[in-house]
């Protein structure tokens, strides 16, 4: 049975209104979940404990045996790489001249080409191109 209701010479049929607060509602809550998903809290590296723990030439041999499996493994995931520094720039150095360690900050350590060093950062891709393991969001662990 319908009810009709007549408010200032409009008649509103109470099954469609029903309707219209229902997917009125589901917009919202699926607006407020898509937001949440897209503005979600940034994820803090330094603090992170790494997955995975290994020099620079073993993972750039497993990235350069097969990509596609190791950057499914290792994609934005924690990791700790040691070697020894090739190259140093203002933000970023290479270890081993293979794995390429972008920091967020300037380096304000007193680093050297040569020298032992160990990083902790999250894997954002390989460059096929260049044979380089990208890391961003790096901290010095030593």
């Amino acid at each position: 049975m319908l009810i009709e209701y007549n408010i200032q010479g409009i008649v509103i049929k109470k099954d469609i209104m029903k309707k219209w607060i229902i997917i009125l509602l589901a917009v919202i809550i699926g607006a407020i979940v898509a937001y949440n998903y897209i503005y979600q809290d940034h994820r803090n590296i330094e603090t992170e404990k790494a997955e995975f723990v290994m020099s620079a030439n073993e993972i750039s041999n497993l990235f350069s045996e097969n990509s596609s499996s190791s950057e499914q493994k290792f994609l934005n995931k924690t990791i700790e790489i040691s070697g020894l520094i090739s190259e140093i720039n203002t933000n970023d150095i290479t270890i081993d001249d293979k794995v390429f360690c972008q920091f967020t900050e300037t380096t304000s350590r007193k680093l050297k080409e040569n020298s032992k060093v160990t990083i902790k950062g999250r894997v954002i891709g390989y460059d096929d191109l260049l044979e380089h393991l990208k890391l961003d969001q790096c901290t010095i662990i030593n």
